[in-house]
This record gives C-alpha cells, sequence and structure tokens, in this order.
C-alpha cells in the first residue's frame, strides 16, 4: 500500500467542512454517549424540578417539569457545548464533542441543530413520547454508523462526539 491509499483498517478523516470524523480522535461509543446524558439528563432535570416546585398552579406541575427540563436542557448543552466543547457528563467520561471537519467545538448554529431535538419535551402531553422517539432515531443512526454520528451530527453539519 502506498502513502494516500484508502485503507479500510484505518480511520478515514475528510477534509474541513465534510460530513465525517474528527482527524485523529476515536469516536465516542453509544455506551459512554449514553452515559453521559444520563448524568447530564440528571442533573438538568434536578434543576428542573426544583423550578417545577415554584409554579403557582400545583396541579400542573409536571406540565412546568416538561417546559423546564426541555428549555434546560437545550440551553444546557449548546451552552457548554460551545463554550467548553463538552457537557458535564461528557467531559466526565471523557468525551468532546467537535465541530465539522474537526473542528475543535461546535458553533452556536450547529450545537443548536444537534441539540434542537431536546426541545421536543415541551410539547404538553406527547412531548416526552416524541423525544423518546427522537431519542432511539439518534441511537440507532449512532450505532449503524462507523463514525458513530447519529442522525443530529449530520444535521449540524458533521458534528461529532469523540473519546480523548
Amino acid at each position: 500500500m502506498r502513502p494516500g491509499d484508502f485503507n479500510p483498517n484505518v480511520p478515514h478523516y475528510p477534509q474541513p467542512g465534510g460530513y465525517g470524523p474528527a482527524s485523529g480522535a476515536a469516536p465516542g461509543g453509544l455506551g459512554l454517549r449514553f452515559a453521559a446524558r444520563v448524568i447530564d439528563g440528571v442533573l438538568v432535570n434536578i434543576v428542573a424540578f426544583l423550578l417545577s416546585l415554584f409554579t403557582l398552579d400545583r396541579d400542573y406541575w409536571f406540565l412546568a417539569t416538561g417546559l423546564f427540563s426541555g428549555v434546560l436542557m437545550f440551553g444546557y448543552f449548546v451552552l457548554l457545548e460551545v463554550t467548553h466543547g463538552a457537557t458535564l457528563g461528557k467531559r466526565l467520561l471523557g468525551l468532546t464533542v467537535r465541530g465539522p471537519g474537526g473542528a475543535d467545538k461546535p458553533d452556536a448554529k450547529q450545537s443548536a441543530t444537534r441539540n434542537a431535538f431536546t426541545l421536543l419535551a415541551v410539547i404538553p402531553y406527547v412531548g416526552s413520547l416524541i423525544a423518546f422517539v427522537a431519542y432511539i432515531v439518534i441511537a440507532a443512526t449512532i450505532s449503524a454508523s462507523p463514525t458513530k454520528q447519529g442522525k443530529h451530527d449530520e444535521w449540524a453539519g458533521g458534528t461529532q462526539v469523540v473519546k480523548g
């Protein structure tokens, strides 16, 4: 094999701007990403629950929890990915989010696009169910991808969660 020949046993990293894995880093697997999402979800939902306790109508606290949860989750992920390249859960597990073409971190538009599905929780009554379906689709696309990129990463222009 000559230098520059494609080798299927070596990760292929496209030029900046293309949809594909970040240069030089191993893709973050579904298991680690799921664990990070659970950690982040617990943190955000504790805050959402506490905020819902202060709503005026106690009969509909669960609607307020969904609203707070969706909005806080979206803001949390976008803020931390754009400023630090990872949420607290990802950082704890050694994962980072790269922008398209291997950029150190996604920009605000890319992060907002890849995390927009978290806003589904604000839809009264059915939002949680729709969000659950979105999580399944994203998990399936991550599992099926050799670069471990989900549909949300593709929509964001090729962001990727990497280990290390």
